[in-house]
């Protein structure tokens, strides 16, 4: 059996679509459909049933599943150690990121393997953190910075900054000219906020309820571009977001911010582990970079200037 059939099978059960995967792989839908069609036929039966809406595991399936995922991480595990006796550190490295998080730290610590470690890989996906947390538990990813509500305790996960939160709004909005901004104020205000059910959404709507009010979402979306550029060109207009996510656009001027308090709505940003199996040595070497570039620039997720920067 070869793994890249098996590998093939769980990112079409991971994806639902037989397109997503061919788009994921830079194929055509058809190649991907009767690739699982010759893997189907080496099971002796179905694995997945076709929908409406893409595909779903059959039983079959599902018990192929739950048997080949161990094995295809053990078959990466051996070809890196292989690797590793060859005495240069390659393969493809799996991180997980929040948008929020994403730049420049990714693009600082890719330019760097690129110097150091040439065979290192990248495989960089961006999701929020429900979806993050889910997979890494199914090893989809090999670790991902995700924003924590409580300091992490466990050995899996890494603390790497702690970040508070902002009302953004665009220049000269007399709400944001100071420093701090009261919770209890955002009564009142028109805001853009993630669509539920995003955690960081909860989070906010139940520091609301516990504060006797409900937050006027006037308009909901995911994106953080989005959210910031209705801000920037929206006059009463305001979102609730992380320093790291609007540095760039404070410094250029083109937004505008006060920190939250009473209650501080602290984030913690940690680096996740996988709770079960070892880390490759690309990912070993990968982790290092993550933390050592974020420890130089003052446990931040952005590069310090000569500016003042946000915490």
């Amino acid at each position: 059996m070869n793994p890249n059939d098996f590998r093939l099978f769980l990112e079409v059960a991971e994806l639902g679509s037989f397109t997503k995967a061919a788009v994921l792989r830079q194929t055509v839908q058809s190649h991907i459909s009767r690739q699982i069609g010759e893997l189907e036929k080496q099971c002796g039966g179905a694995l997945f049933r076709r929908t409406g809406r893409g595909v779903v595991l059959t039983d079959l399936g599902h018990r192929v599943e739950a048997r080949v995922r161990g094995w295809v991480r053990d078959t990466d595990q051996l070809l890196a150690d292989i690797r590793v006796d060859a005495g240069e550190p390659m393969g493809e490295v799996r991180l997980g990121i929040l948008p929020s998080a994403a730049h420049p730290l990714i693009t600082h610590v890719f330019l760097r393997l690129k110097t150091e470690y040439p065979k290192i890989k990248l495989n960089v996906r961006e999701g929020q953190g429900g979806e993050l947390d889910a997979l890494l538990d199914m090893g989809s990813v090999d670790m991902a910075i995700l924003f924590r509500y409580q300091k992490p305790t466990s050995a899996d996960e890494q603390l790497l900054a702690v970040a508070g939160t902002y009302l953004v709004s665009r220049p000269g909005d007399a709400l944001t000219q100071g420093d701090s901004f009261e919770f209890n104020r955002l009564a009142d205000l028109r805001l853009v906020l993630p669509r539920r059910p995003a955690h960081w959404r909860a989070v906010l709507d139940e520091t609301a309820r516990s504060k006797g009010f409900v937050l006027q979402a006037e308009v909901e979306a995911d994106s953080l571009r989005v959210q910031k550029e209705l801000v920037a060109h929206t006059p009463g207009l305001y979102s609730l977001l992380g320093p790291f996510s609007i540095d760039a656009e404070l410094r250029a001027g083109r937004l505008q911010a006060a920190r939250v308090v009473n209650p501080d709505l602290r984030r913690h940003v940690t680096l996740a582990l996988p709770k079960q199996g070892q880390l490759t040595p690309a990912s070993k070497i990968v982790a290092r970079m993550l933390r050592e570039t974020v420890e130089a620039w003052g446990n931040r997720l952005s590069e310090p200037d000569d500016s003042p920067v946000l915490a």
